[in-house]
């Protein structure tokens, strides 16, 4: 026995489709095509250019040798135990990590109260600070730029904590009582 297959008829014109209602279909067709195809591939390209450009800034922050402007992220704070208070200025930060020691440099301007805050916060008070104590290492001052030579008064103290909790040494620069700027070195071993 023969099975047969049922013809599949062909798709000729419409007999009665006009020229004008052709090429509205066929120029339908086409826009549905680009679109499929367009909406996609513009797509794949704005996400391939933010993709980039997001490579680009973590490239840049970590190629960074020296004092970058601006806040450390809220992790590096907690892990280095440095609350930068609210309100600060001219606050910027470098992070230097080898398979012996960690380091996060942090610098800000803050008002009487925040330094009040910022030392609170390390789990000491302004009793801890000592007048001309140096308290930042000679190879930190290098890394960062400072200089703890200036007019001052500078007041300085070592934050010592057991492992795993950083130790922070910590300048003050107190010319402006109002607005101290702060200069901390906070290093935890990992």
């Amino acid at each position: 026995m023969t099975d047969t297959l049922p013809q599949q008829a062909g798709s000729p014109e419409q007999p009665g489709e006009d020229r004008r209602h052709m090429i509205r279909r066929r120029s339908l067709t086409l826009l549905i095509i680009v679109l499929l195809i367009g909406i996609p591939a513009g797509y794949l390209m704005i996400s391939a250019n933010q993709s980039r450009d997001s490579g680009r800034e973590k490239e840049a922050k970590y190629a960074a040798t020296g004092m970058t402007e601006g806040w450390p992220s809220k992790l590096q704070r907690r892990i280095y135990e440095v609350p930068v208070p609210v309100p600060s200025e001219e606050v910027a930060y470098y992070e230097t990590n080898n398979w012996k020691t960690s380091r996060l440099y942090v610098q800000f301007e803050t008002t009487g109260a925040g330094l009040d805050a910022f030392l609170a916060g390390l789990g000491v008070d302004r009793d801890a600070l000592k007048r001309d104590k140096v308290a930042i290492s000679d190879r930190a001052q290098r890394v960062t730029g400072w200089e703890f030579s200036g007019p001052g008064p500078w007041w300085g103290l070592v934050n010592e904590q057991r492992n795993p909790a950083p130790t922070q040494d910590v300048m003050v620069d107190m010319e402006n009582p109002d607005y101290p700027m702060v200069y901390v070195v906070s290093r935890t071993v990992p």
